[in-house]
């Protein structure tokens, strides 16, 4: 239950906010919101000392979307803040975004700090590979500088391929801007473009960090970041970030889950980003490169650590795996599924229902078998490393030089494992969802395959790694429900499993009914000819679109294909007006589209479906939006597929069960294009007669805004 200091202090630092500012208004919902969370996060179980972690059923967990201009983030960050402090948690905010973590560091806590009186301290947290390694870069660099002066060669594991000048020159650049502080390790803080292969030399990564015993351990970025994390009371992440601690047990990277209340953002974006985390894949050229390469880094070890036993081990295991790839080049060179005409860019085999081909199941396994074993006898010669450090015996900069390169063989080795591990994993029984196995082929100038495997269904790993050990949790967004209730969302992400779990639907603000209208064209065609419906968007759009009035339009597609056609048809009138998705970058062209209007003429964009989501155009920079399309996304990745038929062997069926309710998302997502403020007004136009012809589509039209109905 909620203490009286805690209501207390939550009422009086909310009346501080309307005092300190003269503008704002209290909303109901968001107070409805600031009580929700406080309430959840009172609930939260405490182990007693010596006892062991509580049973959680979600009875500290709420999932509540609040629409567009309720304050979220003033919500959750004021609640929030105060429960994990009256608590003794901490409170960590993840985002989908980087424009949302830049806004919540850089706008909305300074605010909350400032109005509320409520002093809390916040930082950023990033994942390794956004930080500079100071060691990394200075062998590199250095040994630069030594092989101009004593013809030294620069060390060889570092870079796949022999660098060009000028990657040694920015590299050098980048060595001289740091040491005299001009530079602070963090890549998105680095002016110029640097390309993803060169920082992947310099960056931080877990495997080849020499942690304390570093001797750039003081100027570290990463390390520098991660102890200021260590004593905020806010730390603000992604859901990238949250997700790879959590696959690492949860309290490696960010604060442990028993001891933090989480405020998840955007949470809709959630299940399929923990997919992609709980996924794996490697390349077929990358393991062949560390199988052949790993002999020389063994012997270096063997000879510093006296471990000669364990690097054999290692060498035969590397060979062993070596003999399974070079195995596998057989079969994939002549499988009928990877063989194309030259028209993909992509071929995919997709094994049906992650079943292992009878014909390669003693190869997946032997693979996997090998692969375990270096592993095993990888990590051995890296633990070796660092006790021959701690001895001090021997020249610790050499150590030091082989520890930092050997990582990248532990990190190769262990993404290896990842995917054979997966791989070679059949379900217990036939309740169990299959996990989806592929091997795919870029069709480019080498040879190569990649080989891939993942759940099909994210939830077990959250329920278990996440729901059933935070201290409590919060997931918000503008769009949870979908077809008027949250069942998609529970299901997706194992909350279905916790009974405890609170879901809250706030009002929106808005007045939809005066502010907006809902107009559906009487259209013959469906979307299902493709050619048909083509033509009526083409006849239709110069009756909609105003070429007069200095205001935005936002016509958004499904299908790149048809949008480029719509617009290469349009009326000369219009064509001075229109700005297209992928002409130019987001920005300029957003730059463009109001400085149209401000110059006192129209706008038009043509976007797709990143730009449904995510875009604040208010007032007159978005008066009309036009939907051409409903948003279906019909299961096209290998992920997907394995899922829907897993759906249609029980008996389900996938397209009412998943794509409905998903375009039901992204539906409302589209819509809440138009409305942003109060002041806001226009209309809402849908292109596709299945919304008043299909059930489905009543379903859908059901769940949007009650604009007042036109036409």
């Amino acid at each position: 239950m909620l203490t009286d200091l805690e209501k207390n202090a939550i009422r009086d630092h909310y009346r501080a906010i309307s005092e300190n500012l003269p503008h704002f208004r209290p909303r109901s919902a968001q107070r409805e919101m600031i009580a929700a969370i406080a309430n959840a996060f009172s609930r939260s179980k405490t182990a007693a000392e010596g006892e062991d972690a509580p049973e959680r059923n979600g009875e500290s967990i709420l999932v509540v979307e609040g629409p567009t201009g309720v304050g979220k983030s003033l919500a959750y960050l004021l609640a929030g803040g105060i429960m994990a402090q009256t608590r003794g948690k901490r409170l960590i905010v993840s985002s989908a975004t980087v424009a949302l973590q830049e806004q919540l560091v850089g706008r909305d806590l300074p605010f909350v700090v400032e109005k509320s009186g409520l002093e809390l301290t916040f930082a950023l947290a990033k994942g390794r590979g956004r930080y500079l390694c100071p060691y990394k870069l200075y062998q590199l660099t250095q040994s630069h500088a030594q092989q101009t002066l004593a013809g030294m060669e620069l060390p060889t594991v570092l870079f796949d391929t022999k660098p060009r000048k000028e990657d040694l020159d920015v590299l050098n650049d980048m060595a001289n801007r740091f040491a005299s502080r001009q530079f602070n390790g963090d890549r998105d803080t680095w002016a110029e473009k640097i390309e993803d292969n060169l920082w992947a030399q310099v960056t931080n990564d877990r495997h080849g960090c020499l942690k304390s015993t570093c001797p750039n351990r003081a100027e570290c970025p990463f390390f520098l970041a991660r102890d200021e994390l260590e004593t905020v009371d806010v730390v603000v992440a992604n859901h990238d970030l949250l997700l790879a601690d959590i696959s690492m047990g949860g309290g490696v990277i960010l604060p442990a889950p028993a001891s933090s209340f989480y405020c998840i953002d955007e949470a809709h974006h959630l299940p399929k980003k923990a997919l992609s985390q709980f996924a794996a894949e490697h390349s077929w050229l990358q393991a062949l490169w560390t199988m052949e390469k790993l002999p020389a880094q063994t012997q270096k070890i063997a000879l510093l650590c006296d471990k000669v036993d364990v690097a054999n081990l290692a060498n035969e295991a590397a060979a062993s795996l070596l003999e399974s790839f070079n195995e596998w080049q057989f079969h994939l060179q002549d499988a009928p599924e990877l063989e194309g005409d030259g028209s993909e860019h992509e071929l995919i085999w997709l094994w049906e229902d992650g079943n292992i081909p009878e014909d390669l199941a003693i190869l997946v396994q032997n693979t996997f078998v090998a692969a375990q074993s270096l592993l095993k006898n990888v990590l051995a010669l890296s633990d070796a490393l660092a006790q021959t450090r701690r001895d001090k015996e021997q020249d610790s900069s050499q150590i030091d030089r082989v520890a930092s390169e050997f990582g990248i063989f532990v990190a190769r080795a262990e993404q290896i494992v990842a995917v054979w591990e997966l791989m070679a994993t059949t379900p217990k029984d036939e309740k169990e969802p299959p996990l989806a196995k592929w091997i795919s082929r870029r069709i480019d100038d080498k040879t190569d395959w990649q080989f891939h495997a993942s759940p099909i269904s994210s939830a077990a790993m959250l329920a278990s790694g996440l729901w059933r050990r935070a201290a409590g949790a919060v997931l918000t967004s503008a769009t949870l429900q979908s077809l008027g209730n949250f069942n998609l969302l529970l299901n997706q992400t194992g909350l279905s499993w916790l009974p405890e779990t609170t879901t809250l639907a706030l009002h929106s603000p808005f007045n939809f009914a005066e502010q907006g209208e809902l107009y559906i064209p009487p259209l013959s065609a469906s979307p299902k000819e493709p050619v048909a419906h083509t033509e009526e968007v083409v006849k239709w759009l110069p009756k909609l679109i105003d070429d007069t009035a200095a205001i935005g339009t936002l016509v958004l597609f499904t299908s790149r294909k048809q949008m480029q056609e719509v617009a290469f048809r349009l009326p000369e009138n219009l064509l001075p007006y229109l700005l297209v998705q992928g002409e130019q970058s987001k920005t300029k062209l957003l730059e463009q589209h109001h400085q149209a209007l401000k110059d006192g003429k129209p706008s038009i964009i043509f976007g797709l479906d990143s730009f449904a989501e995510g875009l604040d155009l208010p007032h007159e920079a978005c008066v009309h939006v036009i939907i051409v399309k409903l948003p279906f996304s019909m299961p096209d990745n290998p992920i997907e597929k394995t899922q829907s038929r897993w759906i249609e062997k029980r008996g389900g069926k996938p397209f009412m069960e998943i794509t409905v309710p998903e375009a039901s998302i992204k539906l409302v997502q589209a819509v809440g294009r138009l409305i942003r403020t109060e002041n806001d007004y226009g209309r809402v136009t849908i292109l596709d007669n299945r919304i008043k012809t299909q059930r489905y589509g009543q379903q859908m039209l059901a769940c949007l805004p009650p604009f007042k109905r036109i036409g």
